[in-house]
Order: C-alpha cells, then structure tokens, then sequence
C-alpha cells in the first residue's frame, strides 16, 4: 500500500487545467424604463387586491404584515407579485404541517394567518414580492439569465441600509418570477401592477455555503471546496463567495455518488498507467475515493492541488442564477467562473426538457464528459431547502444538484 501511495504521490494524473483568480460575482440590477401604464383604475394596490376576491388570504397576509398603507400611496409605484388563494393554501397547508387541509374553508386559513403568522414574517413575504417601479410583462426580458429585480425587502440593514433582495422574472419559457410561474400579469392598479403567481414566492433565509457545508449528500463538494480554499488567502476564497450576499451565483453540486465514480476512476487509470495489476488498482482506487477525506490526505496532495481542485470547482459555477425554466430547449454553452482564467472556454451546455409548465428534465454538459449531467429535478415541482435538489434559492444564488462531476478538458 505504502509502494501505491508514493506512486500515486509522483504519477497520477486527474484534471489537469489553467486556475482561474476568482472575480468578484456582483453584478448591477438591469436598467429598464419604467412601463407607462393604462390609466389609474382609481384603485390602488392595495385597494384591488382587497376587491379581489380569489387574492383574500394574501390580503390578511397584507393586513399582518402592516403594508396596506404602503402598497395604497398613490405617490409610489410598485410591481407585486401576488400568490392567489390556491396558492396561499398549499402554503399555509405546508408551514402548519397539514394541520390546515387544503379543503378547510377560507376562513379557516385566513385565522390562522392572523393567529400564527407573525408580523415580521409577513412581512419579510410581502415584502419580498414587492418591487419598486412598475414593471408590465412586456419589458420583462426572455434572455438568459432571468432578469435581476430588486424588491423593497432589506435582508441584512446591519450591512447595508441600501440592500435589497433580488427577485429574478423572465418570459422564457412562458412568465416566471424565480422558479414560480406567473398565471395572471399585467393586473394595472393606480400605483402599479400585480401579477398573480402559482405559488408563494417566499424569500431565502440561507446562503449557498449554508446548504453545502450541512447537506450530506454534498460531502465531497465541501470538502473539495476546503483543499481549495488551502492555497487562497480570505477573503478570495470560495467559502467566502458562498458566503457573500451580493453574489449572484448558480451551483452545479455534484453528489457525493457522482464524486467517487470521478475519483474511483482517475485513481484507477492513474494506477494502472503505473503497472499496478487492474484487480489491485480498482480495489486501491475505491478504497482512496470511499472518503471526502480523498482531497485532505497528505499523500494525495502532489496531485489533487489546490489549484487543480479550485480549477474543478470553479468550472461548476456560473457568475448568475439559472433557474432550470430559464434552460434553452437546445442544448447551449455559457461561460462559468473558469472563464475568468481561460477566457476561450466553451463553459458549461446547459437544456431543458419542459412539461406544463415545469422543467421535467434539465442536463448540464461538461466539454469533455462523455454525456450530459443530469440534474436531479425536485420529486415534486418545488420543494424549498434544504430538502429540494433544483432551483434552490439561496440568498446569494441557486444551486442544482448534479449526477456527474463535470470535467473542462
């Protein structure tokens, strides 16, 4: 064993590729002009959700967050994204554990907004479905990625008064806010425009480091990301872009699954370009890949670089959220953070399968995998962190659990 180490120490080779210097990942909100609406109707927001029958349970919403005066000044303009009642009980069903049936009455679920929602998460909701400006479908972009629009809530006054969460709408694919499809747009009020969505858009409450550093399937992905942060000085660090709420990111996490087979294999061909007899070296090899420990064992550290694995996750990474319903239908490349050393790469091919309206197969291709990876679609069309495995929203990205490492060359 010790003769297969030091071979591996002085021949295997992995990946071998250009490091990139992490740039900086914000990017400035998207200037539009601001859309001339119809003619006030002489109801203001807050005034036509409250006559909107089907919009009573994201009123009381409303009504405890303390915001109809705010969405009712005619002074301001605002786009709203406004959960109707269908979707305000799947919410409401889902935070009280079932203990609301999606069948009890209407009242039922408007008193327990009242009783157990508190004001401050209210809130936190309203606010986040809230933008200034307003905002009608036509000037909602259909590029790639999906258009980046502040909303009126602060997450984090201590750092900035002047932060503000981003929600993200685009008309590819159909009319999406995030990951949530829009079913009514360009609802014009006097101060603005609603537009009700499928289910609550609810803002995020974690970063993206948060989900990879406490999820169990994402191991290898923690521990690859820690060997390559051991050569970087903070704050140029991966774990401190993870950590960055004015990062706009998106996460391809390969499982730790997709990690060994990667990793069994490179150890075994590197194994037997030495002469080691294939039975020993595909023992040998799964037994090194069995670990997340695989990227912090000394003997492994002349092949497994920091550059080398800061290479292999960066090339995992776009400097933009992308939802998997703002996926082409064929299969097109962008660049990822690899890009900011190799400017030339090709990236990452990135498709989309869509069913009504969800996404019911999204893929992602490394250059120089033999297939696309696949990206593990929730078992339900949302499910939020930290149990869903697509279009997680973080504060500070999106991650996609992937089926395959990806591989730049």
């Amino acid at each position: 064993m010790k003769y297969i180490i030091q071979k591996i120490k002085i021949h295997l080779l992995l990946i071998g590729f250009v490091i990139l210097v992490l740039s900086s990942c914000n990017k400035p909100p998207a200037e539009f002009p601001e859309e001339t609406v119809p003619p006030p109707t002489g109801l203001s927001l807050g005034a036509a959700i409250a006559a909107t029958p089907t919009d009573s349970l994201y009123n009381r919403l409303i009504i405890k967050a303390g915001m109809v005066a705010l969405i009712s000044n005619t002074d301001a303009t605002y786009t709203m994204f406004v959960p109707d009642n269908n979707a305000m009980k799947f919410f409401i069903n889902a935070i009280s554990g079932g203990a609301v049936p999606l069948t009890a009455p209407d009242a039922v679920f408007s008193a327990f907004i009242t009783a157990n929602i508190p004001a401050s998460t209210a809130g936190a909701i309203v606010s986040y479905n809230t933008c200034g400006q307003a905002l009608a479908s036509a000037n909602i972009p259909s590029t790639f990625p999906n258009f980046q629009y502040p909303s009126i809530l602060n997450p984090a006054p201590t750092v900035s008064a002047l932060l503000r969460l981003t929600t993200f709408p685009t008309t590819r694919n159909g009319a999406w806010v995030n990951n949530i499809p829009l079913i009514s747009p360009n609802i014009f009020a006097a101060n603005g425009v609603i537009y009700n969505t499928a289910f609550v858009p609810t803002p995020p409450q974690r970063y993206l480091w948060d989900r990879i550093s406490t999820d169990p399937k994402l191991t290898y992905l923690k521990a690859a990301i820690n060997r390559a942060d051991s050569g970087t000085a903070a704050p140029g660090t991966l774990q401190g872009a993870l950590l960055n709420i004015g990062a706009n990111l998106t996460v391809f996490a390969p499982t730790d699954a997709a990690f060994q087979v990667t990793l069994t294999g490179a150890i075994y061909k590197g194994l037997l370009a030495m002469g080691v007899p294939p039975s020993i070296a595909f023992r040998q090899a799964k037994i090194l890949a069995s670990t997340p420990a695989v990227f912090s064992n000394p003997a492994l550290y002349g092949v497994l670089t920091a550059q080398t694995v800061k290479g292999i996750i960066v090339y995992h990474i776009l400097g933009s959220r992308a939802y998997t319903n703002n996926f082409p239908t064929t299969t097109t490349y962008y660049p990822t953070l690899l890009n900011g050393g190799v400017p030339t790469h090709p990236g990452v091919g990135l498709t989309a399968v869509f069913g009504s309206p969800f996404v019911t197969a999204a893929t992602v291709k490394g250059v120089a995998n033999a297939t696309a990876s696949n990206i593990i679609i929730n078992a339900s069309p949302l499910i939020p962190d930290p149990s869903g495995t697509s279009d997680q929203q973080y504060l500070n990205g999106v991650l996609q659990k992937i089926d395959q490492v990806l591989l730049p060359q």
